[in-house]
């Protein structure tokens, strides 16, 4: 079965909301696991430009916001609709996420 890395970026405060959203929508199952994820701390940088409507910050303004980065598995029939939920679960305008393909590996 194809699977996929996702790994997303979002401020401590909307880490339950936005894992919550995926692993309902199908991710973060590994045989007979569920909600298995892993995240970590950093900074995020951006600056938002005309027309920007950013949920942190102000518009011509580089930002520096405090941030974890997640990660969890997606099986490929369920990516597309994972992808959607964390959208629509993210508080930001513009959610930044990665999906890296994964190789089966016999056991």
């Amino acid at each position: 079965m194809t699977s996929y890395k996702l790994v997303w970026f979002v401020p401590r405060e909307a880490l339950d909301e936005t894992r919550d959203a995926v692993f309902v929508a199908g991710g973060g199952r590994i045989g007979r696991y569920e909600r298995c994820s892993w995240y970590t701390a950093g900074t995020g940088t951006f600056l938002a430009g005309e027309g920007a409507d950013p949920a942190v910050g102000q518009v011509g303004h580089e930002e520096r916001v405090n941030e974890l980065r997640v990660e969890t598995v997606v099986p490929a029939e369920r990516l597309d609709g994972v992808i959607a939920a964390l959208r629509e679960a993210h508080p930001y305008e513009e959610v930044a996420f990665d999906v890296y393909p994964l190789a089966e590996v016999e056991p």
